[in-house]
């Protein structure tokens, strides 16, 4: 063996001894907590003593079967948890990051006075408690609140609205009368929602939760994209001035494509907290109105701890891990050429 050799092969020894007490701990807390709650998918485990005791049975996809395929209300819920989130992912991921770019653009600007300020004041949303933060959206959304005050100054006063379960589509085509469903939509759709049901449209109380998401996440996207922005130097933006550009032209052929490696890690990071949306539904709605903001993450745990149906809460929490790794793996391919 040549010294070449022993030194790497040292060198990988010592790396692999560091890192041994991160990879121990990762194990312990991580792996193996995934690793259980994968067996408990598998079982009939009700909460009580170990899940890998000899008393638990495995019932295979008995658990899977009940979210997706049975036709029950286990399906029906489950189905709605995800029409609900993916209008909220459609929403939120476009909205929190195009306010994310502006408000970096805006910030970087160096004819802008205060720019310590405004970049803490636009920030400070995201490092303030979402519990908090939820309850004031709750006393703004209310039925005597400040929303529903300037809507009535608008002669929109809706003191009803927050708590109506139809999706906005359908409050839209109510006003010019159509409130059934066509039959081509009205029979058996998705995981035991109709069609009708699906192109609902978002509950205005869900719209109100993707306003919440996007005023307190766009602070952390922000800096993410300042700090691309201060990677990019002055001489791309000098070229620019040289060859006459105007200031969008400037931003539009020459910032925005040396950003995509930034916006492609928001656009991932939306996607994911998106998906796994919680705090503000169990503090805010718990579902309601009528399961209309009702989440996957939520429904896993309001199965699981509120309903002692472990097996059915640990299947949809890894289903919706599933849904999460093919979407970004999904982004990532559409995104690759141009990162």
């Amino acid at each position: 063996m040549t010294r070449r050799a022993t030194i790497a092969r040292g060198r990988t020894r010592d790396g692999w001894l560091f890192v041994a007490p991160a990879v121990a701990v990762l194990g312990l807390f991580l792996l193996l907590p995934v690793l259980m709650a994968l067996w408990v998918s598998f079982s009939d485990w009700r909460g009580r003593g170990s899940p890998i005791s000899g008393d638990v049975g495995f019932v295979g996809l008995d658990n899977y079967r009940a979210i997706l395929t049975d036709g029950g209300l286990a399906e029906r819920d489950f189905g709605t948890s995800l029409r609900n989130t993916l209008y909220y992912v459609l929403l939120v991921v476009p909205l929190q990051t195009g306010l994310a770019l502006g408000l970096a653009v805006l910030v970087h600007t160096r004819m802008l006075r205060g720019r310590g300020f405004f970049r803490t004041a636009f920030y400070f949303p995201s490092v303030t408690s979402s519990v908090a933060i939820t309850v004031l959206w709750l006393f703004l959304f209310s039925t005597s609140g400040a929303v529903n005050e300037v809507l009535g100054w608008l002669g929109l006063h809706g003191p009803n609205w927050f708590q109506d379960p139809r999706g906005v589509l359908h409050l839209l085509l109510g006003g010019v009368g159509v409130d059934d469903a066509p039959s081509a939509l009205a029979g058996h759709g998705f995981l035991g929602i109709t069609w009708w049901d699906w192109l609902s449209g978002p509950s205005v109380a869900l719209v109100a939760l993707v306003l919440l998401a996007a005023f307190t996440t766009s602070g952390t996207m922000m800096l993410l994209f300042i700090a691309a922005l201060n990677g990019i130097g002055e001489e791309i933006e000098e070229a620019g001035l040289v060859d006459g550009a105007n200031a969008w032209q400037r931003f539009r052929h020459l910032t925005l494509p040396l950003l995509r490696p930034t916006m492609f890690t928001v656009l991932t990071l939306g996607l994911i907290g998106s998906w796994q949306v919680f705090d503000q539904i169990y503090v805010g709605t718990q579902g309601g109105p009528a399961k209309t903001t009702i989440t996957p993450a939520y429904l896993s745990f309001n199965t699981a701890f509120t309903n002692q149906q472990w097996g059915q809460g640990a299947a949809i929490a890894f289903v919706l891990f599933t849904i999460i790794v093919v979407l970004t793996l999904a982004q990532r391919a559409l995104l690759r050429d141009r990162t």
